[in-house]
């Protein structure tokens, strides 16, 4: 990976308002903004130019968010159609580039499909779009150039809070031997519960619950009534498909990265769990033990 730096310019002052983001060594730039802005912001020249954008929001039936993907030739019509019938969004980030002219049609709707499809790939959010968009055909030079306007914006997303296109990060697991130095990737951890055993590890992104790990097909009558948020975000993982039942089990049927170790001991347990305490290694040492370890 190769470090980067962002400018981001707060125009009108205020944090939570409008910001304009770019990025070291690429054309493109962001226009980040609440959807109550909208008014004032579509004036704005960035947002006449051709471009793709991102509409973000919560979820209706459980926590964290919802994305709609779309591209625009311009921008601003688009945005202005969805502020009167999308209801879902609260806050828009258009993606174009820094001096006018240098994307077409077709290369913002390559950029549309390839962000969706992402997306799909990666369910870590529900996507308001209906359909996959097919990629238009471009040149060999147009496509190289796009892959590359389309890395850096993968690579700048995630600083502005959007995770929706990441996949769980592959590496390398050896298992910590006891009285060795940690490894320096990170150590396999297990979760085992009633006839199910899943794996993981923790990364910057989150924690990573491996394919083919199992989870409970039944969740405990408190996490119903205590946790519908964790319930709302199974039954959600079930329908896309993240998990599929397997005998008297799920599976995953890839890599996943949950926010946080209890977020994924809870789901692979089907009730409120530590992971502190809930994911250990080979040897049986706690995650929580394991920390203490490292700090000391």
């Amino acid at each position: 990976m190769t470090p980067f730096s962002l400018r981001i310019f707060v125009a009108d002052g205020d944090p939570d308002g409008l910001r304009i983001v770019e990025k070291s060594n690429w054309i493109g730039k962001a226009l980040v903004f609440p959807r109550a802005l909208l008014p004032q912001v579509k004036a704005r020249p960035e947002l006449a130019q051709t471009g793709v954008y991102l509409l973000l929001g919560p979820r209706p039936d459980g926590e964290g968010e919802m994305l709609y993907v779309g591209e625009g030739d311009p921008i601003r019509p688009r945005l202005e159609s969805h502020y009167a019938q999308k209801d879902f969004w609260t806050r828009a980030i258009g993606l174009t580039t820094a001096t006018a002219g240098q994307l077409n049609k077709a290369h913002v709707q390559f950029l549309e499909a390839r962000l969706i499809a992402l997306a799909r790939a990666a369910k870590r959010v529900p996507l308001d779009n209906a359909n996959q968009p097919t990629e238009p055909s471009l040149s060999e030079a147009d496509r190289a150039d796009m892959e590359v306007f389309l890395a850096h914006m993968l690579g700048m997303l995630p600083l502005l809070g959007v995770h929706a296109f990441e996949q769980a990060p592959a590496v390398a697991l050896p298992a910590a031997a006891p009285g060795q130095p940690a490894p320096t990737a990170p150590t396999l951890l297990y979760c085992r519960g009633k006839r199910v055993e899943a794996t993981g590890y923790e990364s910057t992104q989150g924690f990573v619950v491996r394919k083919g790990s199992q989870a409970v097909a039944e969740v405990v009558p408190s996490l119903e009534s205590n946790k519908p948020a964790r319930l709302a975000q199974r039954e959600d993982l079930i329908e896309r498909g993240v998990v599929e039942l397997d005998g008297d089990a799920y599976r995953f049927t890839q890599d996943y990265v949950f926010s946080s170790p209890s977020v994924a001991a809870a789901f692979v347990l089907g009730m409120s769990s530590n992971g502190r305490t809930k994911w250990k290694d080979a040897q049986g040492r706690t995650l929580k033990a394991l920390q203490e370890a490292e700090l000391d």
